[in-house]
């Protein structure tokens, strides 16, 4: 997964927001803090992941089938991202 670590100073930088709004959960919720407001921040922490996922399923598209060397390699891309897919929709 090179296109990963091309990618790894930004991809780092979502991961650290994610982690810091996961912390205002645990924080909220440590706290007594409002319901809705609890609402709001997983909400966020949803939408985080799914665009972390996002851009994570482009990259693996562009470089593991786009770019492929050959039909195999495409393939192969092809069928990580579909079980990933399916893990990821449970």
């Amino acid at each position: 997964m090179s296109h990963v670590f091309k990618d790894r100073p930004r991809l780092l930088a979502r991961v650290r927001r994610i982690k810091g709004q996961t912390e205002a959960i645990e924080r909220a919720l440590d706290g007594g803090g409002d319901c809705m407001d609890v609402l709001q921040l997983v909400a966020s922490v949803r939408g985080a992941i799914n665009g972390l996922m996002a851009e994570l399923v482009e990259g693996h598209v562009g470089h593991h089938i786009v770019e492929a060397a050959d039909d195999d390699a495409r393939r192969q891309g092809a069928d990580e991202l579909i079980q990933i897919l399916r893990t990821y929709m449970k």
